[in-house]
């Protein structure tokens, strides 16, 4: 498929109450058994892509091995990627759009784009992380393909679940300003109260992505409250390596 009808595809898959299920992956054997197993569509998770070549998650792991890593995924499948871009690699928005100009060159349907300051404190502010999505925008107009952005917010993640009621209104707000710019998708993680999910499901323009770290979740759940992606960031990652260990131990009569 053209990478038109492939976004076009992946679009279509988001769908509030039959969410999209993405198991995160961080390589093309990944890829390939995830694909194997059915998916309909592929996503990295940065932490996984790092963890996988030995780096820190954070823009730790070079932007060339990126690149190296999402051209070996695309290589082994025919399904629509989605790679994890984290902040861009950079602040400046014509800085992120060189940079996803050279990813999206790849054939790529789609990207994570976060809003956290990764090499820096807090967050991006409104408008400015707007621009910094138009940007990717420009760079897809650029090549004359559309582009599906996952538009995250750290607001929720790492902090205190006592606060995130008090940060839903700032979360709608980047919503409707990330839609604006773009973004095909608006993305929670971190955020696990039911009652706060269901509220950003029926008020964001985007169709809303939660991340799930615990596989025996109730997905069905989630789907109920509106939810129209599930990804599993490093979860599937930590489940392979935890089973590569305790089988190596065995091997190796430990």
């Amino acid at each position: 498929m053209s990478i038109a009808d492939r976004f076009a595809h992946f679009s279509k898959l988001h769908v509030a109450g039959d969410p999209l299920r993405l198991v995160n992956v961080w390589d093309a054997g990944s890829a390939r058994a995830v694909a194997e197993a059915g998916a309909p569509a592929l996503a990295t998770s940065s932490w996984a892509v790092a963890a996988a070549a030995g780096y820190p998650d954070g823009e730790e792991l070079p932007f060339d091995a990126l690149l190296a890593t999402a051209s070996a995924i695309l290589r082994a499948t025919d399904l629509a990627v989605s790679v994890d871009f984290e902040g861009g690699y950079a602040d400046a928005p014509d800085e992120v759009q060189g940079h996803a100009r050279t990813l999206l060159g790849l054939g790529l349907v789609g990207c994570n784009f976060e809003d956290r300051k990764v090499r820096g404190e807090g967050l991006h502010g409104v408008e400015d992380q707007a621009a910094r999505l138009r940007a990717i925008v420009a760079a897809a107009a650029g090549l004359d393909r559309p582009i599906f952005i996952n538009a995250r917010t750290d607001l929720f993640l790492g902090t205190d679940p006592a606060t995130h009621a008090g940060r839903v209104d700032e979360a709608l707000v980047r919503a409707e300003a990330y839609a604006a710019a773009g973004a095909g998708s608006f993305f929670v993680p971190g955020l696990g109260d039911p009652a706060l999910i269901a509220r950003i499901c029926g008020a964001s323009p985007l169709p809303v992505n939660v991340m799930v770290l615990d596989p025996t979740a109730d997905l069905a759940a989630l789907a109920r409250l509106g939810v129209a992606r599930i990804s599993f960031g490093p979860a599937p990652y930590v489940a392979a390596m935890q089973s590569l260990a305790a089988l190596a131990g065995q091997l190796l009569g430990h």
